[in-house]
This record gives structure tokens, C-alpha cells and sequence, in this order.
């Protein structure tokens, strides 16, 4: 039995059901008509207000359409409520005051020390609001970078919007956030932003319906994104080794080439955890018999149950490319089918209702999760509306765990929308090409889409399309960039030089992008393998770290990849969008550059220390970093200790080394250590480990205390950066302090 679709024809059926965006307006009324506003106000913490106004048409005000994206929680009633209109009113909700007039209804939203914020006024369908002193950033995924202050933005999803080649696929989150003080979500209804001139404009795609924004007010950045966390939902974690490095591939061989270049990476000793495999219609041999089935290739995996076996022998997780296109979805997946068997087993014909056509689709999932497949990848939707791109979010997070009760979820997806981090959801930027520029202008749209509520985020290392400007040199610049990102993965067509040792062998394999024809001897490139290693070894070393900034995530939404700004409100730092923090504690400053020998980058003030040669740099101001082909500029501000694991070939190899505490002198400071199973759920009944850091510089004194589980004997190393001694840490009742 074919689980999928047949052909051709069955992938157009379904992209021929498109529902597009817009179609799912909530009940609108028209315009002219110039009905009562019903205005509402609802205090969802402190600084964060819920605004709403409602078209009342026969006495009933239209309510707005839920689109998914809402925490689920106890949302508070208002606690103000009436009908705009009339002498001007002075309200008072969530410590801001709001001062409403008519004709044009606006609304001034002032702070506690009486300072106007933000004006809102809502004229001819459209709002306006105020945009404020310094960048503005946010709403989601690729469009004009960094500032989106003077940008048009119609925010339109997916690959055919705004500069493919060079910004990636547009995933438009409608957050936008004044590093002034303020930040506001749009809930509905969606439409685009006019940045270009003073006051900016919102303008629904559909007019005449409700309006229902939240308006945050802060100048702490880390309360703006728990504010946004508060609204849309906490991210939720992922497995561990999703953390680790991800090796894509496109046209495969025999079954025994698959296997072999298993072995090669653990014989090279190049980490890696997981090995993708794209759908056979995407590239002429996938894992699939064709794109939107089930069944496997009987070329790449004739023995599908022998291939997975051997690759779960050397240790990788198995991630498979999935496409459904066109569908609209709606609700959650969490009712076992009871449908009858489906007729040659394709996919139910015609629209998607909730919950049972859900899982009916999901069983086909369920041979590929009893064979063992980790993961997913799934692909398209771009013609989806907002709704339907996050049920599909939550379908293959649910859905999964239909099958796999208590086991975190992968899901690698092209399309999202705001609340897809409550799914663990993983994003990509889309098909993009190997442009130097392509590569420069994907570090802002790093620091947009963590702001934009995105933590776990990537893009093809070295560019999807080949073009002329792919080499060695700007695959080992991407590389190092992809380290410095939650999702560290290497995919693109001609897909044989995306392998760390690609630029080794030389080998294109089959020939899948026309536009690019190098001389073959430009494939050699020897320095690109070792570095690569470097970088791999480096990526691992850092997954405590990393984890830890990944449950921080999860318990307060600050993301992962920060802009300068979350930590140093400096006007220098905030302007900053291109370099970023990774955690709260590492500074990243991507070459971008063909060619580089110098990085210019901005070090926000206090001293910092060079991760490559433990220098100590004064802050406050602009640096030149010489480079060569091996080095991304790294700092760690001073104090910061940062907890480092050994060299492994992937997250789950087991190691009796003891993880080091890198303490950076030349300041106070502080760190933490998070761990858990890394697999399952149970850190949310309080199944985890967490460890908290305190430096004293003056007396080079190291506290360490074990904050959370359950206490034993636990051993740590300890060096000081830029200094060769390693001393020993025994942790006593959970304590323990060394003088160094």
C-alpha cells in the first residue's frame, strides 16, 4: 500500500486546494458604514495591557477570530469596557494610563512617570502608532534588515516575497519592538507595516473587523520578551541532541554509500548527531519513493529496517523530509483516528477538519516512528494562512507524541507563525543562494527572528542555490556563522560540497544547479575540513552552555541569539546588527567579507576577553580583530563563567571528563550549568539538575552551589581563561568555593 499521495497528480490536487492568506477573515463589516467601536482594556500583567476594539453591528460587538497564536491560558476579563466615542476619558490598566479621545479614536499610553509611550490612533481602517527613538525590530523572519524603521512591509509568508536570493522566506510574527521602551503584538488581524514615515501604519489586509493588539511597556528587553512569552506562550524544549550538528543531504547513492558516509564522519572524527534526507522529486533519489509519500525510495533504502539500523549503530539520529502542501488545518491532534482505511492509502480529498482528519493524516507518520525515525522536515506551506502554518507546528509536535508518549519532538520547519515556539519548533530561512551578501544579511535576520519570539533558528550553511561565489571560503565563513546558531545544519544543492569534507575530495556528485560551473580544481580547498573540525569540536564543547540558554528560553523567552541591546543598553550596542550575543554571555562577530583580514566590531563597554587568546579588551568602543580564514572574532564579557563539556562525536557519547568552568577574570560575575535527560518531559515536574556560578575577582575566589535536584558528589574543573593551570572543584552538600 502507497502511504501518500500518488505523483504529480496528487501534489497538485492538494496545492491546488490552497486556502490563502486573508481567506479566514474573522466577520467583518464594511468600512462606510462607520459602526460604534467597542473599546476594551485587560490587564495581563504588569506593563503588558490587552486592547481591543470591536465593531458592534445590531448590538453585538464582532468578537475577533482566534488565530492559534494566544498562550493557552486564563486570559483576565476586561477591566475596562464601553463604547468609544463621546468626551475624552483617562483610564488606568496594568500600571500605564490611557488617555482616549474621538474623532479619531486615539489612544496616548503613558508610564508610570507620566512619559507618552506610545499614541495609537485607529482612522479609516488603519492604525497608526508612534515609532520612537532608536531601532525598531522584530516581525519575524527575513524582509528589510536590521532596522525595519523606513521599510514597507506587507508581510507576506513565504518564498516569493521579499528578496529570496539574499533575506530567505518571509515568516511575518506580528511583534514589533521599540528598543525605546515598548513593544506591541498584533493578534488580529493581519496586515502590513509602514515604517517609512512618522507616525508608522498598520493596515489590515481585511478592514472593517476587529482589532485586538497587546501593548507592552519596558525598558528592560528581558521583560519584554517574557511579556511576549506571557502573550504567545513559553518556548518549549527540544531534544538535546538537536543541538548538535545536522548533515542534509539531496541526491542519494546505494544504500551502501549511505551508510559509508556514516562511518566517514565518525572515521574523520567530524561530530555530527543527525543525517537528513530530502524527498526523491526534490532531487532525483530522496528517501521516498516522491514527494508527499511514505513509502520508502527502493533505490537509497530497499531495506529500509537494515539502513536505519546501521545508521542508529554509529550513533545518528534519522531526520526525513515530509511535504504537504495547500492544506488549511485547523485544531489539535489529539484523538486516535477511527476513521476507515483510507482508499489506496493517500490523504483524505477535499478541506481539513480538526482533530480526527488530523490524526487520520498523522497515522501515516506512524510505520516511519516504528522503524525509528527521529525526526522531520517538513517543507512548503507557503500558500497556508497564518493559522494553518501553526497548526501544522502543532500538528507534528502533538502528533508525534501520539506515538511516543513523554519523548520531546523534532520538527525542522519552512513556515511558521507567532506562538510556533510553544510546538519546539525549529525554523530555517529557505532557499537561498551562496552570495556573500546572502550570508552578511542573515546575521541581523539571526537577531529579528530570536526577537521575534523564534529561539530555535538556522539556515543553510553555504546558501541552497550554488552561484558562482560558492567556495571554500564562504562555506568555512558560513560554517563558523552556523555554529553560533540554534539550528547548526548543512544543506544545499550540489550537496556533496555542503559535507565538512567536501572541499577534501573535491566531489560535486551530481551536477544540480545549471548556474554554477567551477573548475573543478576550485573544489579543492584544504583548509576547509580542519576548520570545519574546529568549529564542530568547538559547537560541542559549548552544548552545556547552549542548553542552558535553551531553558532559559523556555522559562523566561529570552532568546538564544541576542541582540547587544538585551545586555547593554549603549545607542552604539543597540544599532548593532551585525554581531550578536550568544547566551548572555559570548559576543559573535561573523566575517562576512570575501577575502577579510579584519573584522570591525563594536565591544560594549566593561572589559572583555578574546576567546582565542584570552587578551582582555577595554569596551566602550569600536576594535579592529585581524582574522585569517580559521578565526570568527569571539569575546566573553569579564566575570562570565562559562561551563564547557568535552569533545564528543554527538551529544549522546558518554565521557568521564567533568565539565570545565572557563572563568574570565577582570570583573564580578556570574554562570549557570541546566542539565536534564535531554529527552523526555520530566524536567517539567522538576526532573533536572541546575548549578549556579559566582566569581569574586578581587579575591579570585569561585563559588559554586548546586541551586535545584537532588544532591551528591559532582566534580568540576576549573580554569581561568588565558592561563594554562587546571585545578579540580569537589562539590560538598552542594557547595563549594575555590580560591584560584
Amino acid at each position: 500500500m502507497k502511504h501518500g499521495l500518488t505523483r504529480r497528480g496528487g501534489l497538485q490536487a492538494l496545492a491546488a486546494s490552497v486556502t490563502m492568506l486573508g481567506t479566514r477573515a474573522a466577520a467583518t463589516v464594511d468600512a462606510a458604514t462607520q459602526p460604534p467601536l467597542e473599546l476594551r482594556l485587560a490587564e495581563i500583567g504588569r506593563g503588558i495591557v490587552r486592547i481591543t476594539l470591536l465593531p458592534v453591528v445590531n448590538g453585538v460587538a464582532v468578537e475577533p477570530e482566534e488565530s492559534g497564536s494566544l498562550a493557552e491560558r486564563s486570559w483576565p476579563a476586561p477591566s475596562v469596557r464601553f463604547t468609544a466615542g463621546g468626551k475624552p476619558r483617562t483610564l488606568r490598566c496594568g500600571g500605564l494610563t490611557f488617555r482616549v479621545a474621538s474623532s479619531p479614536l486615539s489612544i496616548a499610553v503613558t508610564d508610570a512617570s507620566g512619559a507618552e509611550v506610545q499614541r495609537l490612533v485607529w482612522e479609516a481602517g488603519a492604525l497608526s502608532f508612534t515609532l520612537g527613538d532608536g531601532p525598531l525590530l522584530g516581525l519575524g523572519q527575513g524582509g528589510p534588515q536590521f532596522d525595519r524603521r523606513g521599510s514597507l512591509d506587507e508581510m507576506k509568508s513565504g518564498a516569493g516575497g521579499y528578496k529570496l536570493a539574499t533575506h530567505g522566506s518571509r515568516v511575518p510574527i506580528q511583534w514589533l519592538v521599540g528598543t525605546g521602551g515598548w513593544a506591541m503584538f498584533i493578534h488580529q488581524p493581519v496586515g502590513s507595516f509602514d515604517m517609512t514615515s512618522a507616525p508608522g501604519r498598520f493596515m489590515p489586509t481585511v478592514s472593517g473587523g476587529p482589532l485586538d493588539l497587546f501593548i507592552v511597556v519596558s525598558r528592560k528587553p528581558a521583560e519584554l520578551m517574557r511579556a511576549y512569552a506571557e502573550i504567545t506562550g513559553y518556548p518549549e524544549m527540544p531534544p538535546l541532541w538537536s543541538l548538535g550538528y545536522q548533515q542534509s543531504h539531496r541526491t542519494l547513492g546505494t544504500p551502501e554509500e549511505i551508510v559509508a558516509e556514516a562511518k566517514e564522519f565518525r572515521a574523520r572524527k567530524l561530530p555530527c548527531d543527525a543525517m537528513i534526507y530530502l524527498s526523491t522529486g526534490f532531487a532525483p533519489s530522496g528517501w521516498n519513493s516522491y514527494n508527499g509519500e511514505f513509502d520508502w525510495n527502493p533505490k537509497a533504502f530497499p531495506n529500509p529496517e537494515a539502513s536505519m539500523a546501521a545508521l542508529k549503530a554509529e550513533n545518528f539520529k534519522v531526520v526525513i523530509h515530509v511535504v504537504i502542501e495547500g492544506r488549511r488545518l485547523t485544531g489539535r491532534v489529539t484523538d486516535p483516528c477511527t476513521a476507515p482505511p483510507l482508499p489506496s492509502g493517500r490523504l483524505p480529498d477535499g478541506r481539513w477538519p480538526p482533530d480526527r482528519q488530523a490524526s487520520c493524516y498523522w497515522r501515516f507518520h506512524k510505520p516511519l516512528t516504528d522503524m525509528g525515525v527521529d525526526g522531520w522536515w517538513p517543507d512548503q506551506g507557503d500558500g497556508l494562512d497564518p493559522s494553518s502554518r501553526l497548526a501544522r507546528n502543532r500538528m507534528y509536535f502533538e502528533g508525534q507524541q501520539l506515538y511516543r508518549p513523554g519523548k520531546r519532538v523534532y520538527a525542522l520547519h519552512r513556515n511558521g507563525f507567532a506562538g510556533m515556539q510553544r510546538f519546539a519548533a525549529f525554523l530555517w530561512s529557505g532557499d537561498i543562494e551562496s552570495r556573500w551578501s546572502a550570508l552578511a544579511t542573515h546575521v541581523p535576520i539571526a537577531i529579528n527572528t530570536a526577537i521575534s519570539g523564534v529561539p530555535y533558528w538556522g539556515t543553510d550553511i553555504g546558501g541552497f542555490q550554488s552561484r558562482d561565489e560558492f567556495t571554500g571560503e564562504l562555506y568555512t565563513r558560513w560554517f563558523q556563522f552556523a555554529a553560533f546558531t540554534p539550528l547548526f545544519r548543512s544543506h544545499g544543492r550540489d550537496w556533496r560540497m555542503h559535507m565538512p569534507w567536501g572541499w577534501t575530495k573535491g566531489d560535486r556528485g551530481f551536477p544540480e544547479t545549471a548556474q554554477w560551473n567551477p573548475d573543478p580544481a576550485d573544489l579543492i580547498d584544504p583548509r576547509v575540513e580542519p576548520i570545519c573540525r574546529q568549529y564542530l569540536e568547538l559547537r560541542y564543547r559549548l552544548i552545556p552552555y547552549l542548553y542552558t540558554a535553551v531553558h532559559e528560553s523556555v522559562t523566561t523567552g529570552m532568546p538564544i541569539i541576542r541582540s547587544l541591546w538585551f545586555h547593554h543598553d549603549e545607542p552604539e550596542a543597540v544599532k548593532q546588527g551585525d554581531q550578536y550575543l550568544f547566551g548572555p554571555h559570548i559576543l559573535v562577530a561573523p566575517v562576512v567579507e570575501k577575502g577579510a583580514t579584519q573584522r570591525r566590531l563594536y565591544l560594549p563597554k566593561g572589559q572583555w576577553i578574546d576567546f582565542w587568546t584570552g587578551e582582555t579588551v577595554e569596551g566602550g568602543r569600536e576594535i579592529e580583530r585581524a582574522v585569517d580564514l580559521a578565526t570568527t572574532p569571539l569575546y566573553v564579557r569579564a566575570g562570565a563563567v562559562v561551563p564547557l563539556g568535552p569533545v564528543k562525536q554527538h551529544t549522546g557519547e558518554k565521557s568521564d571528563e567533568p565539565i570545565t568552568l572557563l572563568v574570565h577574570p577582570g570583573a564580578d560575575g556570574t554562570g549557570d550549568l541546566y542539565e536534564d535527560d535531554g529527552d523526555s518531559f520530566d524536567y517539567r515536574q522538576g526532573a533536572y539538575m541546575r548549578f549556579a556560578f559566582s566569581w569574586t575577582d578581587k579575591t579570585r575566589t569561585l563559588r559554586v552551589r548546586q541551586s535545584h535536584g537532588p544532591a551528591g558528589p559532582r566534580s568540576f574543573a576549573v580554569r581561568i581563561a588565558g592561563e594554562d593551570k587546571t585545578l579540580q572543584l569537589e562539590l560538598q552538600n552542594g557547595e563549594a568555593t575555590l580560591r584560584v
